[in-house]
């Protein structure tokens, strides 16, 4: 049971991308063990013209920002020719400073953009308006090959799909991996991708490799429990250790063995939640060999400890 629903707020502008809409929508609609109220909203209550053909019946104007605690706004057409509404940017910086998360998919980052929330951070959106967007906002750092950017408090990711992507994050900080998983199988939707991951493949990387690369992956997911080095996973992928090492960068943001070793902690998260093992047994089944490693490695890439973790997301199972 949860003591609290968190308020979601999903706000349409006009022109706004059906799959935008429905990803947070979806993600975040209230479930057994998914303490979220999502409510979508409009500038005003009322019908809003929507993107492909499609339009929006929304019961609820920006007054469902007042108490939201996390805000999505979805990607809509022409960002680099409509300005956002007014009333939207006062409503999102008021939302940002009594504490909110605002979470931007694709060309929703330009509305975002607009309240100045992200100057001097780093952010991302859809790769085709990416030059743009820098061009518009030269104080934002602007990244467009990530798939998602988590400055905190505000959020952006680039195209659709990987709206899922940074959902599934977000559920990772707020409930932890089992269910963040649980919301990706019910998605049908890969369970882990980076923020850092490139948002398409190079189009020099011939499709044959990143289909082997694809496969070593998932190989290499069912053998974290034994020694992975670039010479073993290259082997399984056919191609030489230097070649591998440099398109395996170019498709996911990692290098092999950093992937490799966010691969075992987020498998580590996964055993801290749903089991009792002990934290010497979890470091052998997932490969980094005691609990002194898998301390000091879970420190480096999480910022806290196996024991604090386990305390977070079990208590009150």
């Amino acid at each position: 049971m949860v003591d609290r629903l968190r308020r979601v707020a999903v706000v349409i502008l006009d022109g706004a991308k059906p799959l935008d809409v429905g990803i947070p929508a979806q993600v975040f609609t209230t479930r057994p063990r998914m303490p979220y109220d999502l409510r979508v909203c409009g500038v005003t209550p009322g019908l809003v013209s929507g993107g492909d053909g499609l339009s929006y019946a929304v019961e609820h104007g920006l007054e469902a920002l007042e108490d939201a605690e996390l805000i999505f706004i979805p990607g809509y057409r022409h960002p680099d020719r409509d300005e956002p509404p007014a009333a939207l940017v006062s409503a999102l910086i008021a939302a940002h400073q009594r504490g909110a998360r605002i979470a931007a998919i694709s060309t929703g980052a330009f509305a975002l953009a607009a309240t100045g929330l992200l100057d001097g951070k780093r952010a991302t959106t859809h790769w085709h308006y990416s030059r743009i967007f820098a061009e518009r906002f030269p104080q934002i750092q602007v990244n467009e090959s990530v798939l998602f950017v988590d400055e905190g408090a505000v959020l952006t990711s680039a195209g659709a799909a990987s709206g899922i992507d940074l959902c599934l994050h977000i559920l990772r900080g707020d409930l932890g991996m089992a269910t963040a998983n649980h919301a990706a199988r019910r998605l049908v939707a890969a369970p882990y991708r980076s923020g850092g991951q490139a948002q398409f493949v190079r189009r020099s990387v011939p499709p044959t490799i990143g289909e082997r690369f694809s496969a070593t992956r998932e190989w290499a997911l069912t053998h974290l429990d034994e020694q992975l080095t670039i010479e073993s996973l290259s082997r399984h992928a056919n191609v030489s250790p230097r070649t591998f090492s440099r398109r395996f960068r170019e498709e996911t943001g990692y290098t092999p063995m950093q992937w490799v070793m966010r691969a075992r902690i987020d498998l580590a998260r996964e055993l801290l939640e749903n089991t009792d093992f002990g934290i010497d047994e979890i470091a052998l089944s997932v490969g980094l060999g005691s609990g002194a490693n898998l301390r000091q490695f879970f420190r480096r890439v999480l910022g806290t400890t196996p024991s604090e973790y386990r305390r977070t997301f079990t208590q009150g199972e």
